[in-house]
């Protein structure tokens, strides 16, 4: 999950009321977002990957001031106008490499304008965005600009390199961008996002002076936001015009929950004008029976009022449902499905509050199912807790156990939910990391779906049925899980075969596959030390994992009742 660190002094402040720690975690159970510990001033803040605006203390103190009853509705910030010189043109040029542009400037009502906190603030979620929304600057990536140091008309193009020299914003002197490119770590990282042969995207302002190189670096200067700075332009570049808008939109909460002033900035040359719009709040309608429906009771127009003002939307009444206006911050917020979550979120939910609504069907489970659903019991009985994971794993999990041959997706929308699994260990990897704070032992096993590349498979893939089980506690080794397989796999009245094997993320030596009938059905093996020190887990871990579907092709469909 996303995670950031916030100050906990400034997001009081920010709120307005007295907020006590246990209120706060509270609060935040109650929503998107997880207290994960607190370090002095320090809050570490996870959130779901649809609340990034959470991870920022802008953001987060809209919430819980509406949480708290201390604000409602839509936060409007005030508008400055724009003349029409304040436009950037886009040259034909970057449609090849980078075409999508939008911008929004903003303006301090304090006398002091930017502080110290606040731009730290921002540049902190600046690069959380570029990591998430932005897919590492690939889809999108911002930059905070002076606008007292500016000139417009600005001009965004691919120039060549051999007419661009800058000084980068961490350095001193002017330097070649053939020479940038050549020796900057920052040029190392994502200077392909931003070059093409012997050219290179660049931002520079009426006067020529070169602002940035999109997506790598600003320039000292012009393109250098300090204490101080009363007004500032923040603007997006990147392939994707909806990641563009996205992460703007989200930047801009930074700025907007502290009281500064939004205006547009015109884009000339793209066949439209995005940056006029991705300040201002749109429409979502949210129809009477979709709402009703989901949360499964009826919610006077009064209540649901309330609640829209406490998830800070705006709320319009009208016979069919509501027409919800949503902040440029709330990118998640598309559907009136998306909105009738919030209002329901709103409300509280608690386990309690969950219902079992009554089946329409006659039906009955298929014998597979209940064959799962008798191996999940026996993993209770083993003493382990049953944690429910998604399909879908994070990149970095998946490089981290070496799942080579798992399914990427496409275009995910956050890179922590960018493949799909191929065995449970990728998920539950990420279980041990998010769970490191509490106390051990852990011992978990879980039955789930897992999709293999299958060539022959109409989708190219096949769903088959796992189930895993975890052991991270002193003491444990590769005996233990060997021990409970073999148990599992006595318990289907099956023949079986042990064997070495060599497991990606695993200890050499300690680790084992087995077969029944020629066909490998289960593995075990010690987690490696480097894995665990990566996910910062104390204690030696030993996982074991079975392959649900070939035990029941193999004959343990007897096992059904």
């Amino acid at each position: 999950m996303p995670a950031s660190t916030l100050s906990l002094e400034r997001l009081r402040a920010r709120i307005g009321a007295f907020l006590s720690d246990s209120a706060l975690e509270e609060l935040m159970f109650l929503s998107k977002a997880e207290l994960e510990g607190r370090d002095g001033d320090e809050l570490h803040v996870s959130v779901t990957p649809d609340r990034l605006d959470l991870l920022s203390e802008a953001g987060l103190a809209l919430h819980l001031a509406g949480a708290m009853g201390v604000a409602e509705g839509i936060l409007r910030p005030p508008e400055r106008g724009g003349g029409s010189e304040i436009r950037c043109d886009i040259d034909p040029s970057v449609a090849a490499l980078r075409p999508s542009f939008a911008a929004v400037l903003v303006e301090s009502s304090e006398e002091g304008g930017l502080d110290e906190g606040t731009l730290a603030e921002a540049i902190r979620f600046q690069e959380l965005l570029h990591a998430t929304v932005g897919r590492d600057r690939r889809l999108a990536s911002l930059g905070i600009y002076p606008l007292d140091r500016i000139e417009f008309p600005l001009r965004y193009s691919l120039e060549a390199m051999e007419a661009v020299r800058f000084v980068p914003l961490d350095g001193t002197e002017e330097v070649a961008a053939a020479r940038f490119f050549a020796e900057h770590p920052m040029a190392a990282r994502y200077g392909s996002l931003g070059r093409s042969g012997d050219r290179t995207l660049t931002l520079r302002d009426a006067r020529g002076s070169v602002l940035s190189l999109p997506p790598v670096l600003n320039a000292r200067g012009a393109g250098e936001a300090r204490p101080g700075d009363r007004r500032l332009l923040l603007e997006s570049t990147g392939a994707s015009p909806r990641a563009v808008g996205e992460a703007l939109g989200l930047l801009e909460v930074v700025f907007v929950g502290r009281g500064w002033t939004v205006g547009p900035v015109r884009t000339v040359g793209t066949g439209d004008d995005p940056g006029m719009e991705w300040y201002r709040p749109r429409t979502v309608d949210l129809p009477v029976g979709v709402l009703h429906g989901i949360a499964g009771e009826s919610l006077s127009s009064a209540e649901v009022a309330r609640r829209l003002g406490a998830a800070r939307l705006g709320g319009h009444p009208h016979r069919a449902g509501w027409s919800v206006e949503v902040p440029p911050w709330r990118p998640d917020l598309l559907t009136a499905v998306d909105l009738a979550e919030d209002v329901i979120l709103a409300g509280g939910v608690r386990p309690e509050c969950g219902v079992l609504p009554p089946s329409p069907t006659r039906g009955r489970r298929r014998p597979e199912s209940r064959f799962r659903g008798r191996i999940r019991r026996r993993l209770l009985g083993m003493g382990l807790a049953q944690p429910y994971t998604p399909l879908l794993v994070g990149e970095a999990t998946a490089r981290r156990m070496g799942a080579d041959g798992a399914i990427r997706l496409r275009n995910p929308v956050s890179a922590e939910f960018a493949v799909l699994r191929d065995r449970l260990l990728l998920s539950h990897i990420e279980v041990l990391e998010r769970n490191t704070r509490h106390p051990y032992p852990q011992r978990f096993g879980e039955v789930g779906p897992v999709v293999r590349p299958d060539p022959a498979a109409e989708s190219g893939a096949e769903t088959r049925y796992h189930a895993s089980i975890v052991l991270a506690e002193d003491g444990t080794g590769f005996a233990d899980g060997a021990a409970r397989v073999e148990m599992l796999l006595r318990s289907f009245d099956v023949g079986f075969v042990r064997e070495p094997a060599v497991l990606s993320g695993t200890i050499p030596g300690r680790a084992a596959s087995f077969r029944v009938a020629g066909e490998p059905v289960a593995e075990t093996a010690e987690i490696h030390p480097g894995v665990l020190t990566e996910l910062g887990v104390p204690v030696p871990t030993t996982w074991a994992e079975l392959d649900l579907t070939a035990l029941w092709a193999l004959g343990a469909r007897r096992d059904t009742h």
